[in-house]
């Protein structure tokens, strides 16, 4: 595989979305016009969360997890498997590089979220936090997905999210990452990792993404019933799953459409209410 088709499958395509979709959300709802949303701080933030940001996070995740992800069996097609490649470390490096194009775009209040996310992100698998690597705060950490939202709804709004919202975001991605994390309890096992999933197992695993769904939902709702409903389906998935027959590797792969349709119609919402009041 060529360097560039290689950098490109290490950035997980698929879970794009899961950085870049944020900076949309947060600008829709921090936007006083529709033209803000074609400012050159939003237009710079959905740059960079959606390719350079990827290949940073889950390149640092690859670099400092090569001994583990010899025995993980979506590396053999669904992922890239780092081997010790120069050219990996040298993307990795010059894509967290370029999130200091952001500074001078962005107001002190937004920086903020851009700090935290460099923190979680690169401290999520790098010594000595290696934030992965400790039940319960290898998915607080994955909080990180929440801020480029944050910033981009400060960066317009001039104020920060709303304390419901936050909280809401941040136990969505909690039972994000738990759920993720459920295909990869043996193999992590195996190599002596410790995480929230290894040590709830998988069906307690099940029962701890749907209570931090459940949260969220009922924070977003608190802001809104609507948004509540909305996010309600996913305690309902990952409650049918687990009672299913589905293999929960294959689920997983789900997840990336059911978000983007999800996220999409979050972001409706959010440009219903800009354009029309």
């Amino acid at each position: 595989m060529n360097r560039a088709a290689y950098l490109l499958k290490l950035s997980r395509p698929r879970f794009w979305i899961y950085l870049a979709g944020p900076v949309l959300v947060g600008a829709v709802f921090g936007a006083s016009s529709p033209l803000d949303l074609l400012s050159a701080p939003i237009l710079a933030l959905f740059a960079f969360f959606l390719l350079p940001a990827n290949v940073l996070i889950y390149g640092v995740n690859d670099v400092f997890d090569a001994d583990v992800d010899r025995a993980n069996p979506k590396k053999d097609d669904r992922e890239a498997r780092y081997t010790g490649q120069r050219s990996v470390v040298v993307a990795v490096v010059a894509s967290g590089l370029l999130g200091l194009a952001l500074v001078p775009l962005l107001p002190a209040g937004a920086l903020v979220w851009i700090a935290a996310f460099y923190t979680l992100g690169i401290g999520y698998s790098t010594p000595p936090a290696r934030f992965k690597t400790t039940p319960v705060l290898d998915s607080i950490s994955n909080g990180l997905y929440f801020t480029p939202g944050a910033a981009a709804y400060v960066a317009l709004a001039g104020s920060q999210p709303p304390a419901l919202a936050v909280v809401g975001a941040w136990f969505w991605t909690m039972g994000m990452h738990t759920f993720s994390a459920i295909p990869d309890i043996e193999p992590d096992r195996e190599a002596g990792i410790r995480t929230t999933a290894t040590v709830l197992g998988e069906r307690r695993t099940y029962a701890y993404c749907l209570a931090c769904w459940a949260l969220a939902a009922l924070a977003f709702g608190a802001l809104d019933v609507r948004l509540g409903a909305l996010f309600l389906v996913y305690p309902a998935l990952v409650a049918a799953i687990a009672t299913a027959t589905v293999d929960v590797s294959r689920a997983y792969w789900w997840f990336p459409a059911i978000n983007s349709v999800v996220g999409a119609l979050f972001t409706m919402g959010g440009l219903w209410t800009l354009v029309y009041g």
